[in-house]
């Protein structure tokens, strides 16, 4: 491949293999000698478009198979990882749709989380957070999709979310 070197082809494909798109430096740290060559080569991956940075653990691997450097994964699937799984739930348009609840299909992602707020564009999606107390946190379900889990504003909720909407 033109414009990778040895080590990154070495990260690449061990992550392909397995299967681990959603990776932490600690799953790729057997591949480097010291901490300065795994930072400048997660560095320059970043820069070359082949690994995106989902939060300040975790990176998401652009396959090797997307075209033009160009990938996408479902929404709900980024959102959990972004979020490591725990402390936030989709609400918003998204949710309602996910139940059925609408025809709209929403143009964002609303997280709902107790950690951050503003907005970000990650996978040609675009995601934005709104703050929220930990008793609500617990109106969440947790769904499935894809062999991955993810947390969403309960039906009941979401359908009171849509009448105050109307």
């Amino acid at each position: 491949m033109k414009g990778i070197s040895n080590i990154e082809i070495k990260v690449i494909a061990d992550l392909e293999f397995r299967k681990k798109y959603y990776f932490t430096i600690d799953d790729i740290s057997s591949h480097f000698v010291n901490v300065k060559q795994r930072y400048n080569t997660i560095h320059i991956l970043q820069q070359k478009g082949r690994i995106i940075k989902l939060n300040q653990k975790k990176y998401f691997l652009v396959p090797i198979k997307a075209r033009y450097g160009k990938w996408t994964d479902y929404p709900f699937i980024i959102a959990d990882e972004m979020m490591d799984g725990k402390g936030y739930f989709i609400g918003g348009w998204a949710a309602a749709n996910y139940w059925r609840l609408t025809g709209q299909v929403p143009m964002q992602i609303d997280i709902w989380t107790i950690k951050r707020q503003g907005e970000i564009n990650l996978l040609n999606s675009r995601f934005v957070f709104h703050r929220t107390t930990p008793a609500k946190l617990r109106k969440a379900v947790t769904e499935h999709t894809k062999d991955h889990s993810f947390l969403v504003l309960n039906k009941k909720d979401a359908a009171k979310w849509v009448k105050g909407r109307d």
